[in-house]
């Protein structure tokens, strides 16, 4: 936690910080009157409230971080199976971002800052081709987990099906990627729970 309060300061100083953004404070507490706060598919919708716009920044700032590793790694790896696999990842996250600032965009909220012109233009790799797939692969799992935490706590119905969504494509993505390690033998296997079936019938 230290490490991380300075680095934010260090941002801060430099203003390249990404802020959320900032909502009025209201005067007194309201509730909720009419199901449509929820129950609404289609018509113009309400607007976000602060829960589903923390959702929203938290994993548009997320997908930028791994759009600019996927493009670094996919221009410094060896391996042009890898080389695509990172260029596929780096083009879905640019088309969920997308997604993720056009919501933020209908309500006039800032979107996150992008990174991508921080990219160098090296072409020599920091990691081996094993440690930057893994990297990516578990970044693309606790992606999935994000977007879960963050579709736990919607109140609009659209948002729902908009993370579902985001959830099966990056699952797919993931997959993928696990396909990748299996193949070159680089998935180690977690302990496994008994076979209880398989212990009684041992002959």
């Amino acid at each position: 936690m230290e490490l991380y309060d300075k680095i934010v300061e260090v941002m801060l100083n430099k203003g390249i910080f990404s802020r959320p953004p900032i909502l009025n404070p209201k005067s007194n507490n309201h509730f909720i009157t009419n199901n449509d706060y929820i129950k609404r598919w289609v018509g113009r919708q309400r607007p976000l409230n602060a829960v589903e716009i923390n959702g929203l920044c938290f994993n548009a700032q997320k997908l930028m971080v791994k759009i600019v590793l996927e493009m670094g790694f996919g221009q410094v790896t060896t391996s042009k199976e890898l080389r695509q696999y990172f260029q596929k990842g780096s083009l879905l996250c640019q088309k969920q971002v997308k997604t993720l600032d056009a919501i933020l965009a209908r309500d006039n909220l800032p979107s996150p800052k992008k990174w991508e012109s921080e990219i160098t233009n090296s072409t020599t790799p920091p990691f081996s081709d094993r440690l930057m797939l893994f990297h990516v692969v578990s970044l693309v799992s606790s992606a999935a987990g994000f977007y879960g935490a963050a579709l736990s706590v919607v109140q609009r119905r659209d948002l729902a099906v908009m993370y579902a969504r985001l959830i099966g494509q990056i699952g797919l993505y993931a997959e993928n990627g696990i396909n990748i390690m299996i193949k070159k033998g680089w998935l180690e296997q977690p302990p496994l729970a008994e076979d209880r079936k398989k212990l009684a019938n041992k002959k």
